[in-house]
């Protein structure tokens, strides 16, 4: 198991992120973005079992978790403009970006914008639009009335929602507990941003290789939205997770680790000599 370093990356505009760091110094970068309410600990699972072929980066992204909250910036550009920042605050020059759930919205957007940033691209559940998906929807219904403290068995159900098979009660404790620290108005604006954004015009520029993975148990995405980004990003390729839910990288870290880790070294193989 991979030992975990947290840090606090101060941005150019000063917002501070906390992030996870783990896996080898010298090995290949991988950037992993969280997803809606969220925080660096979503990828924990992952992060701990990272071989010493990955160094690991997880940013708690602004209005989330122990980040700054500042009183705007929560537009998917907004948050993409933050992970480059990200990435020039620790010295990271080119990395290997991992988006999970929404996360990997801001990755593409990354990815199409900053291509010589960007060695690889891979999506864990990654819708290619909301526009027209009932569940979220309904949820942008019960998010837009929230109000601070936040409804605690609001966010369980929603967390509880995110996988097929039961995971560890002590990190979906934390993840509820990590989303909580969101305020009431990150929830709203960080969905508004979400559903107001032509999530498919994100989808255009990418040329960067991207592995695009999908738990078939999956109540939100399915194999169509799934398709639409396989036609939109020219040689992208699908790995389907049999069984599993939205949150892939909850329920199968260890398979999650070494499709990330066989990509990575296809996409960025290591330096000889």
């Amino acid at each position: 198991m991979s030992t975990l370093a947290l840090h606090r990356a101060v941005l150019r505009d000063g917002t501070a992120l906390p992030y996870a760091e783990a896996g080898y110094p010298g090995g290949t970068p991988v950037v992993m973005l969280h997803g809606y309410t969220d925080s660096w600990w979503t990828f924990e699972p992952v992060l701990r079992r990272l071989p010493t072929s990955l160094h690991g980066y997880a940013p708690t992204q602004r209005g989330h978790g122990d980040a700054d909250k500042p009183p705007e910036g929560y537009l998917p550009e907004d948050f993409a403009a933050d992970a480059v920042a990200f990435m020039d605050s620790v010295g990271i020059d080119r990395a290997v970006l991992v988006g999970g759930s929404s996360g990997g919205v801001q990755a593409r957007i990354v990815a199409g914008r900053y291509p010589d940033r960007v060695a690889g691209l891979v999506l864990l559940g990654v819708p290619a639009t909301l526009a027209d998906k009932p569940a979220a929807t309904g949820l942008w219904e019960r998010v837009r009335r929230c109000e601070d403290p936040l409804d605690r068995s609001f966010a369980e159900e929603f967390a509880s929602g995110m996988t097929e098979a039961p995971v560890g009660r002590g990190f979906l404790e934390t993840v509820v507990e990590e989303s909580l620290k969101a305020p009431a108005r990150v929830w709203r604006e960080t969905l508004r941003g979400l559903m107001e954004t032509d999530l498919r015009a994100t989808l255009a520029g990418i040329l960067v290789p991207t592995l695009v993975v999908w738990g078939d148990k999956d109540p939100l995405l399915t194999r169509e939205d799934q398709q639409t980004i396989l036609d939109s990003v020219p040689g992208s390729r699908l790995i389907v997770y049999e069984g599993t839910g939205h949150a892939v990288y909850w329920e199968s870290p260890e398979r999650v680790v070494r499709d990330i880790a066989a990509f990575a070294h296809q996409v960025f193989p290591p330096r000889s000599g």
